[in-house]
């Protein structure tokens, strides 16, 4: 159950959603066609490349799995917790993937397959940052738990069965912000090309500066309850 929820995970779950929709967008319109924001599709186009003998694809491929995990391992060294509350370094933490993302950028622009490295590790660094409240999991940079908590939710209304309504919020709400982010990212990736990028870092580095004010309010000790 995911009552205790506070205000403040389901605005930045939907924001960091928001954020990934982006990123995975433009780095499938632009470089290489390649979603950076979740490794099952990266890990299958290794597979085959593996297979045909296309061994700088699969190189580069090696790469964004590795600055995706590379970003998650930033993470446990920064917030150093799996549980989300006031006292971890959240701002940090979203400042560095901003720094990230727009690092990004130039790099996309001179087709250099760093600059979806640094996006592939930014994503990292959100996913595994956005960890677990009270026994809950929240992950923003891919749907597939969301799309199968959503299963779950309709199967066990199906039965009549009880079903905890704030994790379908929860899903509804990340599943739409990611869908919202790569609308966006579609719409402005034609005229801003790499530089659409310069957005989600903006609204990371904004998410995290409002977590900074959250938590000055709220006091260094204090606790997520509502």
């Amino acid at each position: 159950m995911i009552s205790r929820l506070p205000a403040w995970v389901w605005v930045g779950a939907a924001s960091l959603a928001v954020v990934a929709g982006m990123v995975n967008v433009v780095g499938f319109l632009g470089f290489e066609h390649q979603a950076v924001t979740h490794l099952t599709g990266t890990t299958t186009l290794l597979g085959a490349a593996l297979a045909q003998g296309q061994g700088g694809l699969a190189a580069h491929l090696l790469l964004l799995i590795a600055a995706f995990v590379g970003g998650a391992v930033l993470s446990g060294v920064i917030i150093q917790d799996s549980t989300l509350r006031l006292g971890r370094r959240y701002g940090v933490a979203l400042a560095i993937e901003a720094a990230l993302l727009f690092a990004a950028v130039p790099l996309f622009e001179r087709q250099q397959i760093a600059g979806a490295a640094l996006a592939a590790m930014a994503c990292g660094l959100q996913n595994a940052m956005t960890a677990t409240y009270s026994g809950t999991l929240v992950r923003t940079s891919h749907l597939t738990g969301m799309f199968t908590d959503l299963g779950v939710f309709l199967g066990h209304r199906l039965r009549g069965m009880p079903a905890d309504r704030r994790r379908l919020t929860l899903c509804l709400l990340i599943i739409g912000g990611f869908a919202l982010g790569g609308v966006l990212g579609a719409l402005l990736f034609p005229v801003f090309a790499y530089r659409t990028l310069y957005l989600p870092a903006a609204l990371t580095g904004g998410t995290g500066l409002a977590y900074v004010a959250y938590r000055l309010w709220r006091g260094p000790g204090g606790t997520l309850s509502p």
